[in-house]
């Protein structure tokens, strides 16, 4: 069972990174303005969470597992350059209807 803390909106601005770290070893921090609850901070991957949120997308089918690994080089390549009068969104939005680039 997680332990939980209450704080103040001053002391989470003030303590920010005190209370994630509190967060990172399981505890809970509830965020509240003025007495009233309004933001509850909790580690991502809970004590009755083993697999992870990564798993939980997958099965809501929000995410999809990557079809194959990145090559070690993938962050050295230089990104591809947009053609002139082209904008991104543009290139995605037919890349996704399947039409040329």
């Amino acid at each position: 069972m997680a332990i939980m803390k209450r704080a103040r909106v001053s002391q989470a601005k003030n303590g920010l990174s005190a209370l994630l770290d509190r967060v990172r070893h399981g505890h809970t921090v509830i965020i509240e303005d003025r007495g009233v609850p309004i933001a509850r901070l909790e580690p991502i991957i809970g004590s009755g969470d083993s697999e992870g949120g990564g798993a939980r997308l997958q099965r809501q089918g929000l995410v999809r597992p990557p079809a194959k690994a990145l090559a070690d080089t993938w962050l050295e390549r230089r990104p591809p350059r947009l053609l002139k009068g082209r904008r991104a969104s543009e290139i995605v939005l037919a890349e996704r209807r399947g039409g040329p680039k």
